[in-house]
Order: C-alpha cells, then structure tokens, then sequence
C-alpha cells in the first residue's frame, strides 16, 4: 500500500491499522474455499461434456480464488497465500472431478454413486497418467491469479476514508 509522501510516518502507521483491522481472513477462506469447489465443479462439467480438458479453465480458477478471498479485505501477504493455495487446491480437484464425471459417463452410473465406490488411494497415480507437462503452466497460472488478485485494492476514496477516520480519533 503506498500512501502520499505528504503524510507522516505516524499517520501512515494508523492508516495502516485502519486497514489492517478490517481484514477478515476467516471471510476470506470460507469465500475462496467455496470459488475453488464451485470453479472446480464447473471445470470437471466443462471437461465431462467436451471430453476435452481446456488449460485455461485453471486461469479462471486461480482469478475467481483470488478475487473471493479478496472479499477478506486483506492487505497481508497471508491472504496472497490462501489464495495460491486455495487457487492450487481448485485445479486439483477440478481434475478430480472430471475424472469422477469420466468414470461415472463410462459406468453408467450418476456421480454420487461413484464418489462412494472410488479408490481414492489411486488417484493421484491416476491423475498422474492423466496429466501433462503443459497442466503445471496453468496449475502455476492459476496459483499466480490467485496469489496475485487476492489482496484488496486501496482506491483513492478508501483512503481519504481511513484518513478521516485517523484524524477523527
């Protein structure tokens, strides 16, 4: 966050406060957490339907992270984190998903069927074999929109706010 050059360092430090106590982080995982499953779902929807895995679904993963763990109103580096991570576990489980949509498409049978008779001690092994070089360059994009879009964006009406109120107190 930067803060005009006109303002003194002890002003900018109750600026700072300002902002750091409207943080929210439980807020901003419950947010990304729920992007990432609803982003994951559409992924493996998308992918199911096509039969075709499309990279850039991850990019919208990480970016629909990020900007719901923005929702915190974080200005600490822990929210760029959740949101890498939370943008990480969205494309995981995208992948998951569709292949759960591909076993229950070629078993007949309807997804909640399948998540009860899965081996799941199998599927990283099976995601492995399903996965290309080129997933880890989306995986990474996505863990960059999600680190990147996550924290809060300061306008100029936001800290004429926070400036106000630290004169006022």
């Amino acid at each position: 966050m930067t803060t005009p050059d006109n303002i003194d360092s002890d002003k900018q430090q109750r600026i700072l406060e300002y902002f750091k106590n409207q943080q929210n982080l439980p807020l901003a995982l419950a947010a990304g957490f729920g992007a990432a499953i609803i982003s994951a779902i559409v992924w493996a929807a998308v992918t199911v339907s096509t039969e075709y895995q499309i990279g850039w679904m991850a990019v919208g993963v990480g970016f629909l992270v990020g900007f719901a763990v923005r929702l915190g109103k974080g200005i600490d580096k822990i929210f760029s984190f959740t949101g890498a991570l939370l943008a990480l576990l969205g494309c995981i489980l995208g992948n998951l998903f569709s292949l759960m949509g591909f076993v229950a498409k070629n078993e007949e049978m309807n997804v909640l069927s399948v998540i009860g008779i899965l081996d799941y001690s199998k599927m990283p092994s099976l995601m492995v074999e399903t996965s290309s070089p080129m997933d880890l360059l989306f995986y990474g994009l996505a863990v960059y929109g999600g680190y990147k879009y996550s924290l809060r964006s300061i306008s100029a009406e936001d800290l004429s706010t926070a400036q106000q109120s630290v004169d006022l107190n």
